[in-house]
Order: C-alpha cells, then structure tokens, then sequence
C-alpha cells in the first residue's frame, strides 16, 4: 500500500476515534448534569380548598398542559414514543405509583416553578419554565386542585433519553427547564384578568417551552426527529399569526386543531388543552401576539 493511502486511513482512524471519544465525553456529561443538585430560592404559597380556587385549579390544570401530559385524572400517561425517546408522565394522584403522595407545598413549588425534584435534581422534560411566571395564586390553584385528585392507580413514570439528546444536553445544546429560568425573579404580580395584551403576554408564557422565549418557533430543542418545527408566532417571514387576523379565528383553529384553509395543524400541539381556553384568556393571546416585533423563525 503507498504511504500517502495509509496516511489517509490512519487519519480517518485518528478522526472517528476523536469523534467517538467526543460523543461518549457528551454522553458523561450529560448524564452527571442530570444527577446535579440544586439549591433555589422559592417563595411558599397558601393553598387553599374553597370551591372557586379549586375550580381555578382544574381550569389551570385542563389549558396549560398539565392534564395533556399528565390526563385528565392526574394519573400520569406515555407522552412520547418515537425516535429512541419513551416518555411516561408521573402519576400525581395519591393512588399507586404516586410520585407525589409525600410532596410537601415547597416541593410543589420547587418542580413547578424552578424545574427542581424534591431530591434536588433538575427536572427532565417538564416545561417548569412555562409555569415559573405564574402567581402564586395560580400556582397555588393547580396545586390545590392536584391535591385533591380522587387517588388512581398510575404507570411508573419512565424518561428514557437517546444518547444523541444525552450528547447534546452534555455540551449545553439542550437545556432543562431549571436552566432556563431565572429563579431570582420573584413570582409575577397579579394582574386584572381581561383580554389584554398584558394578560395577554402572561397567557403567552406557556407556550416558550416549544415555540421559545421569543415565540419565534423552530427546531424544538430535544424532540424527535419527526416532530414538526414549532410555528414563528411572531409577524416575521411565514409567521404563522398572518393567517389569524381575528382573535376569533385563532380561536376556530385552537378549538378545532385546523386553519383557516382547512388543514389539519401537527397534534404536537396539545389542543386538548388549548381548546378548552376561555375567550378572554385567547383574546388577550391574540391581542399579545400581534402586538410582537417580527423575528426569523427559530431567532432567540
């Protein structure tokens, strides 16, 4: 064999020995940043059991998520299954497998607001960062309704991550909701609740965990890889709001899962949630979202 062809495989050697040795250094890390533990400020709430802060709860808990990754009943349900990725939400109910029979408020609070486990471990997968702007009295709401969930037997929960997602998070590509928060902020002040553009943008916060802090959409960080990119939902080039002029058609398309044409839209979107949305809450998202300065899909 000529010197210059064993030169070439040797360096191509070389090369997909440094390329394993990088993967498996990011699959380390990313699995020591899972175990971390972490210390953060959070402010207690008062919970309450009066029937109207309950049915607050159950409203919070029906539209921002909760019940679309954990079910209706709180008992926890397999939330994605595709592209070397299994996710089994846990069971928050009293039932069996409750993973929090024994939570105290605070720990409530932490996994809610600050994406930390009792345990002090950073949460995987929940989007706290969608709930760290909530009031207390809306944290305490959720909290209060979960509470109080009848008890249902539940699945245990399972995160089980590709190493590719292992490799990216290790080298901060993907990040946990506890890095995504400022958990110096102090809880959001309340606001009157009316179709605003201020109660608007408050609306607004659940919806960064997919479409990002600037709402600009794109690649979501760490889905499976037929996932669809989330929609720009500000006014820049193919923002998708230029198809909603009216907070009433946005509201068709949340309630109904389709746009204006017809379409069905991705049911990544959990419009098991969206839909259930009052008016004031989508005319104020509505008010909010076209009040955004126009960004490049996926510019945070």
């Amino acid at each position: 064999m000529k010197t210059w062809i064993k030169s070439v495989a040797a360096a191509i050697a070389a090369l997909g020995l440094l390329v394993l040795a990088v993967l498996a250094l990011g699959k380390a890390l990313g699995e020591r940043k899972m175990a971390r533990t972490l210390t953060v400020p959070a402010s207690p709430v008062t919970l309450r059991a009066d029937a109207a802060h309950i049915e607050h709860g159950r409203y919070l808990f029906s539209t921002r998520g909760c019940a679309d990754c954990h079910g209706a009943n709180g008992a926890g349900k397999e939330v994605v299954n595709g592209g070397g990725t299994l996710v089994v939400s846990p069971n928050l109910t009293r039932g069996a497998g409750s993973v929090t029979g024994n939570y105290a408020m605070m720990d409530w609070v932490r996994t809610l607001r600050h994406g930390v486990r009792p345990d002090g471990t950073p949460v995987m997968i929940m989007p706290s960062e969608d709930y760290n702007r909530l009031t207390d009295e809306d944290i305490s709401a959720i909290i209060s309704y979960a509470q109080q969930l009848p008890p249902v037997a539940g699945k245990e929960a399972v995160i089980s991550l590709p190493w590719i997602y292992k490799v990216q998070y290790g080298f901060g590509m993907i990040q946990d909701a506890a890095e995504k928060i400022d958990h110096a902020l102090p809880p959001a002040a309340p606001h009157p609740v009316a179709a605003t553009v201020a109660h608007g943008a408050y609306v607004a916060n659940s919806c960064i965990s997919c479409h990002g802090a600037r709402l600009s959409g794109g690649k979501i960080p760490g889905a499976p890889p037929d996932w669809p990119h989330a929609a720009n939902l500000t006014p820049g080039k193919g923002g998708a709001m230029a198809h909603y002029p009216t907070a009433q058609a946005l509201k068709a398309m949340l309630r109904s899962g389709r746009r204006p044409d017809g379409s069905a839209v991705s049911t990544v979107m959990p419009f098991a949630s969206l839909g259930g949305m009052n008016d004031v809450d989508i005319d104020a998202l509505h008010a909010y979202l076209k009040t955004l300065p126009p960004r490049a899909a996926g510019q945070h």
